[in-house]
């Protein structure tokens, strides 16, 4: 069924007159008969039947506008929303990020985005998660863009480092390490480890430095969220490995360097390779990037 003979049918069905509806469309009246009687033999009735000199619609006619007018009205819903999507400066981004960058680094980020001239209407919907399920939730379109650890055979994604995390030890206030200035991951194998979970994209980094000194560490449980260790560090149930970030002091807890081994923790803006992108999502990987350089996070 063509879609133009549907648009057709609403206009006349509207203004109930031939000559009236085929000037507003911008078509011959032969044309715009042609497509009515070209849509009543495909539904194989009337649509309309003449009143004086207008026509105005029959039984069947009144049936079939109703959703002719909802199905139009739909589609042209989609079209709208669509544009809204890509249109530059009124579009919408689906941001998913590992939990270390939401109490500090996404809000100033998405802050100063839509602060800049001309972005105040793009909207922003946001996930959290570990990395392998921010990655799979990227593959599947639920989001635009992730901000996670950089993941292996993942072929079908682009991962771009924004910024670096130095990973500190954490300790309770009354631990024997809280002596230290410094901490080498050699020697701490004896006491109690709070680690992250194996779903977490630290989880490998951590376990990789572990490997490095040839040790391993007395893990006790697995955690997926920085601020729980921190809190369980707080009540002294044991010691754990974390990112350096702001929330840490509002613990009450003892952050150590990690003296050996050398080490570097990447974030990375992760998105979709041979994918189309929007002129909103364009603009704002490249304000992500500036973003990152301008304010040297890490």
């Amino acid at each position: 069924m063509n879609l133009n003979y549907l648009r057709y049918f609403r206009v006349l069905a509207k203004m109930e007159h031939y000559t009236k509806a085929a000037e507003e469309l911008a078509i011959t009246q032969p044309s715009l008969s042609h497509a009515m009687s070209t849509l009543e033999k495909e539904l194989g009735t009337y649509l309309f039947e003449k009143d004086g000199r207008n026509i105005k619609l029959t039984k069947y006619g009144k049936i079939y506008y109703e959703y002719v007018e909802r199905a139009l009205g739909e589609l042209e819903e989609g079209e709208k929303r669509i544009k809204e999507l890509i249109g530059i400066g009124t579009g919408s981004v689906e941001l998913g990020y590992i939990f270390t960058l939401g109490p500090e680094f996404v809000p100033k980020l998405v802050n100063g985005f839509i602060n800049e001239e001309g972005n105040s209407k793009v909207k922003f919907t946001f996930g959290q998660g570990t990395t392998s399920c921010l990655l799979k939730d990227l593959k599947s379109e639920k989001y635009d863009i992730v901000f996670s650890s950089i993941a292996k055979d993942e072929e079908e994604i682009e991962f771009a480092p924004i910024m670096e995390e130095e990973l500190v030890v954490i300790v309770d206030k009354d631990h024997v390490l809280a002596s230290k200035s410094s901490v080498d991951l050699a020697e701490i194998s004896e006491y109690p480890f709070i680690a992250f979970g194996n779903k977490s994209g630290i989880r490998q980094i951590i376990d990789g430095l572990f490997k490095a000194v040839d040790n391993k560490p007395n893990i006790i449980c697995e955690v997926e969220e920085n601020n729980a260790i921190a809190g369980l560090v707080e009540v002294k149930y044991g010691i754990s490995i974390v990112p350096k970030i702001t929330a840490l002091k509002y613990f009450n807890v003892k952050i150590l360097p990690i003296s050996n081994p050398q080490h570097k923790r990447y974030i990375y803006m992760a998105t979709l390779k041979n994918k189309y992108q929007s002129p909103t999502m364009k603009m704002f990987k490249k304000y992500v990037e500036e973003f990152c350089r301008k304010n040297s996070l890490g």
